[in-house]
């Protein structure tokens, strides 16, 4: 079978300008790997936008079609795990940045990289979540495996407003914690509080410049998606023995601070790599995700548009302007 299908194709062009167009490939042109899936649903996170506009350095082989998310249906599979008709999950490792992606109406990929999809999730909530809502699922699992539990006390998300912040507030509200979120949004609150947020702290309410070393304890638990100053002021104020989920750097990948939050207070930092997380933890996120970290709110924060529409989502994401996920419909 060499049907011919559509997909976003990212490439550079001599000058070496990234951009991104629909194109007609044949499925000969799809990369190796032993499961060939027809693509329902895919979505767009930041990593994604960065690529396809070229704004960051992600894509590592031109050219290659964009997604790192993708959920379908096998259509055939030379691997004994996965079956023409099994519905999966495929998010992560190379997808989309050096292995052909989501953003196609098929795919083939390594059946190591493949996740069946688990009772209690559709292949639409699947994308809803997404890369996203997988690193949230991970950091709250990482965490959980460290100690953390509702009784420890607050756990402070900052830059809640993204999409794994907005997940992770959900995720731990619903598994009892008294969740605070970190934003600079004033503007947002109502939202942040929707998803389950006890408490908004601003962050102009701080003068990070003044930070010590260990200032009052106040966090049991903290999901950091911004790095900087800002992972310094969490690491300050974690309460004994709490623990940290380093997530991502939206604001900086530099950290600037001292030892004493681990040698004084025994604070665990936990660094979080949802790319290249193996099985087992794998699916046994994915089977959290399908059950008790499934968010409550997620049909309230999740917009779906058509696969031609795709090619001129990415800039609302560069300037910042996309709050909760958003998913995109390939195909059946």
């Amino acid at each position: 079978m060499n049907s011919p299908f559509k997909a976003f194709l990212i490439d550079q062009d001599e000058n070496k300008k990234v951009s991104g167009r629909l194109a007609i490939l044949d499925q000969d042109r799809l990369d190796d790997g032993e499961v060939l899936i027809r693509v329902h649903y895919s979505s767009i996170n930041y990593k994604d936008a960065l690529a396809a506009t070229g704004a960051g350095k992600i894509i590592r082989r031109f050219p290659c079609v964009g997604g790192i998310d993708l959920s379908g249906e096998v259509v055939d599979s030379s691997d004994s795990r996965f079956r023409p008709g099994d519905k999966v999950i495929a998010t992560s490792f190379d997808i989309g940045v050096a292995h052909h992606g989501g953003y196609a109406e098929f795919a083939r990929v390594p059946a190591g990289w493949v996740v069946p999809l688990p009772a209690g999730i559709d292949l639409f909530e699947a994308m809803a979540l997404g890369t996203a809502g997988f690193t949230a699922a991970l950091g709250v699992v990482r965490m959980e495996d460290n100690g953390l539990a509702p009784s420890n006390g607050p756990v402070v998300v900052t830059g809640a407003t993204g999409g794994v912040g907005g997940l992770a507030i959900d995720m731990l509200a619903r598994l009892g914690y008294h969740v605070v979120a970190l934003t600079g949004k004033e503007a947002e609150s109502d939202y942040l509080k929707m998803l389950g947020a006890a408490e908004v702290r601003l962050r102009s309410t701080i003068d990070f410049d003044k930070v010590r070393p260990l200032e009052a304890g106040e966090w049991a638990g903290a999901v950091d998606n911004v790095g900087g100053q800002i992972l310094h002021w969490v690491l300050a104020t974690m309460k004994q023995a709490g623990t940290v989920a380093s997530i991502g750097n939206a604001a900086s990948f530099n950290i600037s601070t001292t030892v004493f939050p681990f040698i004084l207070r025994g604070v665990s930092l936990l660094g979080i790599d949802s790319g290249y997380m193996g099985f087992p933890t794998r699916q046994r996120v994915w089977d959290r995700l399908a059950a008790d970290l499934k968010p409550k709110h997620l049909a309230a924060v999740t917009r779906t548009i058509a696969f031609d529409e795709l090619p001129g989502a990415f800039g609302a994401f560069i300037k910042g302007e996309i709050k909760g996920r958003t998913v995109v419909k390939i195909g059946a």
